[in-house]
């Protein structure tokens, strides 16, 4: 479905994104993690269009994406959450929906708008001032119902549990499983909780300095010694 070959991203003399290739399946569920400044952000920017790479091919489902503007891989059934959740000031809940549907998949379908909005726990809160009304749990829910709204086959999710307690982590867990049943979609997600990831994605991708250093199962990603040695810096094999 998402093919990335040989990506390479400089930022002046930075290389945020060093030769990264990675293909991923469609109904996949692919856990994207590494270091702080690993490139993970960097790398949902290449593939939403907010960032074009300096080397590089991208596709999705076999059409080449290098040269599409954000709306139009939106419309490509490609929707992504954001880590810092940007609600549309002004706006109700409702109103930020119906204008993620409209820029994402060309036209408000309000009904979908209505099953998206029970599905992620919002049906209450339709009303509610989005960027003034919500608590930290509420507003990553409305990221990931904004990305629906755009009728997505691929869905990039950007550490949307990061900031969340034990209980609202598992909430949201559960909430993604019943979204990809739903909707039988294919997800990448950037998170840092290991243990999360682990339970949620049977395939990890990992990200350090830019590289792509390891690619498998939770257990055997975890368990590499190239892994351990870029999240601790001790080198295990020593």
């Amino acid at each position: 479905m998402l093919e990335l070959a040989n990506i390479s991203v400089r930022f002046g003399g930075l290389k945020a994104l060093d030769d990264v290739s990675l293909r991923v399946n469609a109904g996949e569920i692919v856990g994207l993690v590494g270091p702080n400044g690993a490139g993970k952000t960097t790398l949902f920017n290449v593939i939403s269009g907010s960032i074009r790479p300096r080397e590089g091919t991208l596709a999705l489902d076999g059409a080449d994406l290098r040269s599409k503007p954000d709306y139009a891989r939106a419309r490509r059934t490609l929707g992504r959450t954001f880590q810092i959740p940007q609600p549309m000031k002004g706006l109700t809940v409702a109103e930020n929906m119906r204008v993620a549907q409209r820029f994402g998949a060309g036209a408000v379908d309000t009904e979908a708008v209505a099953e998206i909005l029970s599905l992620v726990g919002l049906d209450a809160l339709a009303d509610r001032d989005a960027a003034t009304g919500l608590s930290l749990a509420e507003m990553k829910a409305l990221e990931i119902a904004k990305a629906l709204a755009t009728r997505p086959r691929l869905l990039l999710l950007d550490e949307v549990l990061a900031g969340l307690e034990a209980h609202g982590k598992r909430r949201f867990t559960q909430l993604l499983a019943a979204i990809r049943a739903r909707y039988a979609l294919t997800i990448l997600i950037i998170e840092h909780d290991i243990e999360t990831i682990s339970t949620l994605c049977p395939r990890v991708a990992v990200l350090d300095f830019g590289r792509l250093i390891a690619d498998g199962s939770p257990d055997a990603v975890f368990r590499d010694a190239v892994v351990v040695a870029s999240y601790t810096g001790v080198d295990v094999r020593a």
